[in-house]
């Protein structure tokens, strides 16, 4: 019998499956993707996963499929036509964020050659493994995504709370919390390589 992550209910629809199934724990290094689910996982604040989802090809059409130097050329006026988007989460704050994050990347990619290096030095590039019987027992934030949090608001980004970026870590593979019996675990583990498990301090969910 198949096994997957407890947050995967039977009734998950079929792209809710294939993003367990494909992408959520797989290592990234591309800028492109990893700007992506920064700004994924900051819209979600306050909604869930699924409804993100659902929006996902919506938000590739309204922020140029996240090409971080178009999306940091946009202006007031765009802000104002996203805001009548339905295809994507109308809040103003998390629009403007977006933005605002494409031109702190830009700033993190001229100063470390990659958002990729600046992001994985902070598991000293090789992904954290932990050993989760249950994802209930994964840690809401841990010291790393602390770290990733401040280091982020220096550049100016805004809904990289401590929460977002360990779940931003969860979804791009820097750290592995497929449960012990997953089916994804050791696929994950092995793209990623292994690392003594890190044990987090659990949080109260936090927005930006």
């Amino acid at each position: 019998m198949t096994h997957r992550c407890n947050w995967v209910s039977a009734g998950a629809s079929p792209q809710y499956v294939q993003y367990h199934d494909e992408e959520w724990g797989v290592p990234s290094r591309d800028d492109r993707h990893l700007y992506e689910m920064l700004v994924l996982e900051g819209a979600q604040a306050g909604l869930s996963w699924s409804t993100i989802l659902n929006k996902r090809e919506g938000y590739r059409r309204a922020f140029a499929n996240f090409d971080v130097d178009k999306v940091a050329r946009f202006t007031p006026k765009h802000v104002e036509t996203l805001m009548q988007d339905a295809s994507i989460v109308r809040n103003r704050a998390k629009i403007e964020a977006t933005i605002l994050n494409a031109r702190a990347v830009q700033q993190i990619q001229a100063e470390h050659g990659s958002l990729a290096a600046f992001i994985w030095s902070f598991v000293d590039n090789t992904p954290i493994q932990n050993d989760l019987i249950s994802y209930r027992d994964a840690p809401t934030s841990t010291e790393v995504s602390d770290a990733l949090s401040k280091a982020l608001k220096k550049y100016g980004c805004k809904f990289v709370g401590t929460t977002i970026c360990y779940a931003f870590m969860q979804a791009v593979g820097m750290v592995n919390d497929h449960e012990r019996d997953c089916m994804c675990r050791k696929t994950c583990a092995a793209l990623g390589g292994a690392k003594p498990k890190a044990r987090g301090k659990a949080r109260t969910a936090e927005g930006a």
